[in-house]
């Protein structure tokens, strides 16, 4: 099986010896085989780990991202962010807990612009209101 991780600029993995695949969605942890039915979900912020053909595990931490799975034989994560290190631990504690942090940045600041603009909206209605027009070109 193939895995392959894609960020908007890179190629983050491409890996063609993958007998399986661990990814979490907002339904939960969950596990991918060789063979699997076509798949599509979307992955929160956490770490996506695969088992190589010869044994060994990596990892990668996203920050959210689409997971798809093609013909049972690929695996492709498209992610704004991607990070992959051997060392789980590492992941989970310190990197996950960035990604969060920076999704929770990107939340406050979008829903300040969403503020302004609800502002600037009720603005233009008040300005707008009929019982504002006064007379006619008098």
């Amino acid at each position: 099986m193939r895995l392959l991780i894609t960020t908007p600029t890179a190629v983050v993995v491409d890996d063609p010896d993958v007998v399986s695949v661990r990814a979490e969605d907002a339904t939960g942890s969950f596990g991918i085989l060789d063979r699997h039915a076509d798949f599509l979900t979307v992955l929160t912020v956490s770490v996506v780990a695969w088992r190589r053909v010869d044994g060994r595990w990596r990892y990668c931490a996203v920050r959210r991202g689409v997971l798809r799975v093609d013909n049972g034989c690929e695996v492709a994560v498209a992610t704004r962010e991607a990070i992959v290190d051997d060392n789980l631990d590492h992941l989970e504690q310190v990197v996950l807990a960035q990604l969060r942090s920076a999704l929770d940045t990107e939340r406050a600041a979008r829903t300040e612009s969403l503020q302004l603009q609800m502002k600037a909206i009720r603005q233009i209605i008040r300005y707008l209101r009929p019982e504002r027009i006064v007379g006619g070109g008098d």
